[in-house]
Parts: C-alpha cells; sequence; structure tokens
C-alpha cells in the first residue's frame, strides 16, 4: 500500500504578509494603507505590530489610522497587550497605548492607569492618561481620581492645561470640592487654573482663553471668583 504523501504545510496568507510588510515602509502614505488594511480585516496576528509601530510612528495621522485598527480587533486580545504597553521605556508607546485603551473604553483595563501615569514627567504621556483615566474610572473612585488629577494643576504650557481641565470638567460635580480646596494653593498659577477650570464646568461652551484671562484678573483681584 502505498505511503501517504505528507500534507503541505498552507502557504502564508499573502494579504497578512502584505500589511505587515506595509507598516514598516518608509513611505507614510502606505503604512496608512497598510494600518487602514489592517482594520477592515483584522487578525489577531497584526495586534502586536500594530502595537509595536504605534511606539514608533512619526506620522500623526499614521498614529491615528493605527490606533484605530486596534480598535477594530477583540478588546480581550489586544487590551493585555495595550497595558503591557503602559510599562515601556519609550514615551510615544505609554502614550498612544493609553490614547488607544481611551478608546477602546474598555474599563476593566483601569487598575492600569496608575498614578505614575497620570503624574508622568512627559507632558504627552500625562494627557494622555488623564483622557484615559475619566473614560475608565469606575464611578465610585472619580472622587480619588479628581484628587490625583489636581496635583496637577498649573502644570505646562496651554495645551497640558486645557487637557486637564477638559478631564476634570469630564468628571462633572465630582470635582468641585476638590477644586475650591485648590484655591488655597500657594501659586497663582494653580489657582488661575482652578478658576478658569470652574468657569469651564459651569460653562462649558466658553473658551479656555477667555477662562484663562478672567482667571488671572480674579487672582490679581485677590478673589477666587466663586462668588460671581
Amino acid at each position: 500500500m502505498p505511503k501517504e504523501k505528507p500534507k503541505e504545510k498552507p502557504k502564508e496568507n499573502t494579504s497578512t504578509m502584505r500589511v505587515l510588510q506595509g507598516l514598516e515602509h518608509g513611505s507614510s502614505s502606505v503604512r496608512l494603507q497598510a494600518a487602514l488594511a489592517a482594520g477592515t480585516t483584522p487578525d489577531t496576528r497584526f495586534i502586536d505590530r500594530l502595537i509595536e509601530r504605534c511606539a514608533i510612528e512619526p506620522e500623526f495621522h499614521v498614529r491615528e489610522m493605527l490606533t484605530w485598527a486596534l480598535t477594530r480587533h477583540p478588546s480581550s486580545t489586544a487590551v493585555p497587550y495595550l497595558v503591557d504597553e503602559l510599562r515601556s521605556e519609550r514615551a510615544q508607546a505609554r502614550s498612544q497605548a493609553l490614547h488607544t485603551l481611551s478608546k477602546i473604553g474598555e474599563r476593566q483595563a483601569w487598575p492600569a492607569i496608575t498614578r505614575e501615569l497620570l503624574t508622568d514627567a512627559d507632558d504627552e504621556v500625562a494627557r494622555s492618561a488623564w483622557r484615559a483615566a475619566v473614560v475608565l474610572v469606575p464611578e465610585d473612585e472619580e472622587p480619588e481620581l479628581a484628587r490625583a488629577l489636581a496635583t496637577q494643576l498649573g502644570r505646562g504650557g496651554r495645551e497640558t492645561r486645557l487637557s486637564l481641565s477638559r478631564a476634570l470638567v469630564a468628571l462633572g460635580e465630582v470635582a468641585m470640592p476638590t477644586l475650591r480646596a485648590a484655591m488655597t494653593d500657594h501659586d497663582p498659577g494653580v489657582r488661575q487654573h482652578v478658576i478658569a477650570t470652574e468657569r469651564l464646568l459651569r460653562n462649558p461652551d466658553a473658551g479656555f482663553d477667555w477662562a484663562i484671562e478672567e482667571a488671572k484678573r480674579i487672582v490679581a483681584l485677590g478673589t477666587t471668583g466663586q462668588e460671581e
């Protein structure tokens, strides 16, 4: 009886290989198309490569497409990879992983949003952590998150302060006791940031620049502005 021929190994899926190779291409437009393909036809083999690319991708629009592609994959598979990435020494890796977690919105990732990330020395990482935190935080932990965020009041330039104000505004009235307590801070920059954030909390349509100018005026006059 003739021996049965051994079965041939299945050939690597050429479209899968094309996507993986495209993610490493020197052209940003090719990388963008590869990320689009990875999200259009999700495959768990893409996940780690998408995350690796997030850590080093220089183009913002490509990073956004990489994040979108990751949101198209099962969260049960993607989230553990992203949580692991939060321990990376590369700031962009941490920032992009946090950004992607905020887009996925899987609350099981909440314990990974540590105080270390909320106070990260890199502004982009901290801003991403703030955005992720207000999306993922359980309701009963919102007051503690507000207190953690308040330690960053007065930090950085306009964009950093705006990001923090938006995070505190997203917490709503839960943040008010913490903001009022911060009004006693000796740093006028912190007090200005508190007042501007309260203005935005009361009137979300108000511009941040206007709120900051109002806050500077109030601090200069030596009032809290809470009665206005």
